[in-house]
């Protein structure tokens, strides 16, 4: 098979388990590059063994982090994927047919559809996760990260072309995988928000958990999904939620921040 000149860009963190799937998952790039983040497992061994350059960046937030891990790609043309994710046949199929003239014309990014996993099956009617938009192709010269810590999104120049063929999302594989990373994304949202000096308004709080499970549950068709779709609900709701009130907690007692760092860490969940 032809290698195209792109760079499969992966940015790693204990992360064995997944990284043969999602590394294998692209055969035509050019490059395939691991930034890992200081992983204890066998991440960097099997990613080695997979076809991939690993190179070694303490944790600089999501958005930083994606952004160094641009800087160290061989070329301009970056597909960026997370290690539970992976491609599906047809979607190598379209974009080895469509890839070639999109990186020789002007555009920025390229625009996948993801379709995820979750408690073991596919998610039929919940919109976030069936065909969900992504810009996970791009341009390094024409687009650019945000810098938030976690919720980072790109930013572009230029024209955005759309493919059709989904690639997969293997959502956290339990409930506690996901609180744990709930705990996690919370801190540094609210360690975003604390440094812009945002207002706690905590009085919020209620009228936020109600919304959240409502929109996710009616408006975006988690309903029909069963108790699947119920369960998605209240957990992002609950996520919506949990943020404010640490943050409250944030700004009426400061010094819970170092001391929630620190528990973190223990539990190798802050880096």
């Amino acid at each position: 098979m032809s290698h195209l000149p792109i760079s499969l860009v992966v940015i790693t963190h204990n992360e064995a388990n997944n990284i043969a799937r999602c590394l294998d998952s692209v055969p035509f790039a050019s490059e395939k590059l691991v930034v890992d983040s200081g992983s204890d497992d066998d991440t960097v061994a099997v990613a080695q063994a997979h076809g991939a350059r690993v190179v070694h960046q303490d944790w600089l937030g999501f958005g930083a982090q994606r952004n160094f891990a641009s800087t160290q790609a061989s070329h301009d043309w970056i597909l960026v994927l997370d290690a539970d994710e992976f491609l599906e046949p047809a979607l190598v199929a379209e974009l080895e047919t469509r890839l070639p003239s999109m990186l020789q014309s002007g555009a920025a990014v390229g625009i996948l559809r993801r379709s995820t996993w979750y408690m073991g099956a596919p998610m039929r009617w919940y919109r976030p996760m069936v065909g969900e938009k992504v810009e996970r192709l791009y341009h390094r010269g024409r687009a650019r990260w945000t810098d938030a810590r976690v919720h980072e999104s790109l930013r572009f120049e230029g024209a955005a072309e759309m493919f059709e063929a989904p690639f997969h999302h293997l959502h956290n594989p339990t409930l506690p995988h996901k609180q744990l990373k709930v705990l996690r994304y919370a801190e540094l949202k609210c360690r975003d928000w604390h440094a812009r000096g945002r207002a706690p308004r905590i009085w919020m709080a209620p009228l936020v958990y109600l919304a959240a499970f409502l929109k996710d549950w009616l408006l975006r068709l988690a309903i029909l999904d069963g108790w699947r779709g119920f369960i998605v609900a209240h957990v992002a709701a609950s996520y919506a939620i949990y943020k404010r009130l640490r943050y409250y907690e944030m700004h009426r007692n400061p010094g819970s921040i170092e001391s929630a760092r620190d528990v973190l860490l223990r539990h190798g969940l802050d880096r």
